[in-house]
């Protein structure tokens, strides 16, 4: 499985998922963990996080045992 290195404390657990007409196992990440980390790390503010998110592990593809994401309590899409 494939691991996003510095983020292993925003490891939710294994998922077997279907990609590419086969059943692979991947890593789930807590993708709001990860903000947290990039905030306290690395100094960033909430919004620059998620963009980070975003652009560079959402949009990031790593063959078929790419890690999934999620956003459990997203904020984002509150009102």
């Amino acid at each position: 499985m494939i691991r996003y290195q510095g983020y292993d404390e925003a490891v939710i657990g294994p998922a077997m998922i279907w990609r590419q007409r086969r059943q692979v196992n991947v890593l789930v990440y807590d993708a709001e963990k990860i903000r947290d980390i990039l905030m306290k790390r690395d100094g960033m503010e909430a919004e620059e996080a998620r963009e980070f998110i975003e652009f560079n592990i959402e949009g990031g593809y790593l063959g078929i045992h790419t890690p999934v994401l999620v956003w459990p309590n997203d904020i984002w899409d509150e009102e």
